[in-house]
């Protein structure tokens, strides 16, 4: 057997399929983009953006002159298997990744740019951050940092305007910064305690 025609290197017919601009993938693309989604949707949660952006870098190295008919039914063929087998799902992802960044002391307006970055429509995202709460992440966000009601060193006017900045670089409001600086450890938890993502 003809070494190039097993490996697919350039003595395969289909190394060369796009370089007709063909519009449609041979079955070796779609077999490699649905093994290709398999593999990277295994790794972690995707959008449907993300997988298709990584299918269509990826096939453009591996498969020589695909055409841009080509690079998008392959990216399309592994959306569809990612659907299908229940891996990829925008609206869960938006959910699951709101979820965490509440947690990890994300604003809703930081997370509201993350899910546009990731290539979440907008009303997906909206819907999924309906529950978000900005005084849970802020909590979360202040006792990450050792802020306010978490603060260890005695608080001073240079001190007080460097939490307060870093408060408003992270989406949070004048006023939902300086009530949760006012707060002492027991309100805070109580309050991240009331709420679903605290």
């Amino acid at each position: 057997m003809n070494k190039d025609l097993a490996t697919g290197g350039p003595g395969d017919p289909e190394h060369h399929a796009g370089l007709d601009d063909s519009a449609e993938p041979t079955v070796r693309m779609l077999a490699w983009a649905k093994n290709s989604a398999s593999y990277r949707l295994s790794r972690r949660m995707m959008t449907e953006h993300e997988l298709a952006t990584a299918i269509r870098r990826k096939a453009r190295q591996k498969f020589e002159g695909m055409s841009e008919a080509q690079l998008a039914a392959v990216a399309n063929a592994a959306i569809a298997f990612g659907r299908r087998v229940g891996a990829l799902d925008d609206k869960s992802y938006a959910e699951v990744k709101v979820r965490s960044l509440v947690r990890a002391g994300r604003s809703k307006r930081v997370i509201a740019r993350k899910l546009q970055e990731k290539g979440v429509d907008p009303p997906t995202a909206a819907e999924a951050l309906e529950d978000a709460d900005d005084p849970t992440a802020a909590i979360a966000f202040a006792r990450k940092r050792g802020f306010g009601p978490y603060r260890r060193a005695p608080l001073d006017e240079k001190r007080l305007a460097r939490e307060m900045s870093a408060f408003a670089r992270n989406g949070f409001s004048f006023d939902l910064a300086r009530r949760v600086l006012d707060m002492d450890v027991d309100e805070a938890e109580a309050v991240a305690a009331a709420q679903p993502f605290g």
